[in-house]
């Protein structure tokens, strides 16, 4: 496996593999890297010749009091499990080598981005759009593969591939959860440990949730409100949002009669954590 930071290092190897006639899978990352990352890499290695996993901490999807600056990284930790997992390249840019000084073209959607985490976060998906539309330039995968506990990045990135006819497949993976069923992510580092057992909250409630709409309840609103009653009785969680949305359009529904994302966003502390199902997709 290689480690390489540019552009030019990537298209090389990747036009080599292609003269070689073999596939290739991207594993788009933002590094420490986790069992949910190395789900996505075991995924592309069953399913591709050759895998690159791209490291790297986008600076354009942080808005200005986000937390860029103490965001988890550890390079040698990622390389040892992408190695494990059977990934043959990491991507490990600069923020200089992907976004030069007089950088000033963006990859925006009018659609899925302004409900959810774009209420809070609203130049987040114009951040993630933009690299990852760059990533698939630069590598040029046959298959790239994203985790759904990052729903809403998914059904973005996989609009905005059909969109702007990338031809590239957009694999999304299932959630990994600790045993506990705390969705797996890089921020559960920030959580102390009153904390992360007060996080157990998301997932608990999410499953109460989804017990209610697979015994019959077909009323949206009441799911919503009783994820909401049972996050509320825990001291340490502030809600930012607890929704049930139209799997394709993102749009609030009232009634659940097509397939639906149900998702919560909450801060533990000041730690903000999403977690999510599907029904009925």
């Amino acid at each position: 496996m290689k480690i390489v930071e540019t552009k030019k290092e990537v298209r090389e190897q990747v036009r080599e593999w292609r003269r070689q006639g073999l596939s290739v899978g991207l594993v788009p990352t933002m590094g420490y890297l986790h069992e949910g990352h190395k789900s996505l890499i075991d995924r592309a290695v069953a399913e591709n010749d050759r895998v690159v996993v791209s490291d790297f901490v986008n600076p354009m999807q942080f808005g200005p009091k986000e937390d860029l600056a103490s965001y988890p990284r550890d390079l040698e930790r990622d390389a040892a499990l992408c190695e494990a997992a059977g990934a043959n390249l990491i991507f490990h840019p600069q923020p200089e080598e992907m976004y030069h000084d007089d950088f000033s073209s963006f990859v925006d959607m009018s659609t899925l981005t302004g409900g959810l985490c774009g209420k809070s976060r609203p130049i987040h998906f114009r951040g993630v759009c933009t690299v990852v539309s760059k990533l698939f330039h630069i590598v040029t995968p046959d298959r790239a593969y994203f985790g759904q506990k990052d729903a809403q990045q998914l059904a973005v990135i996989r609009h905005m591939a059909e969109d702007l006819d990338f031809g590239i497949e957009i694999v999304g993976c299932p959630i990994i959860r600790e045993e506990d069923g705390l969705a797996k992510s890089s921020r559960n580092t920030y959580l102390n440990r009153q904390e992360r057992q007060a996080a157990l909250v998301l997932s608990r409630s999410l499953a109460a949730g989804k017990e209610q709409i697979e015994k019959g309840e077909r009323d949206a609103g009441k799911v919503v409100q009783a994820v909401t009653e049972m996050i509320r009785e825990e001291p340490l969680a502030k809600i930012d949002y607890v929704e049930i949305v139209d799997w394709k359009t993102l749009e609030p529904v009232k009634e659940i009669d097509r397939p639906v994302l149900a998702a919560v966003a909450v801060y533990i502390g000041k730690t903000r954590l999403i977690d999510n199902f599907i029904y009925g997709g």
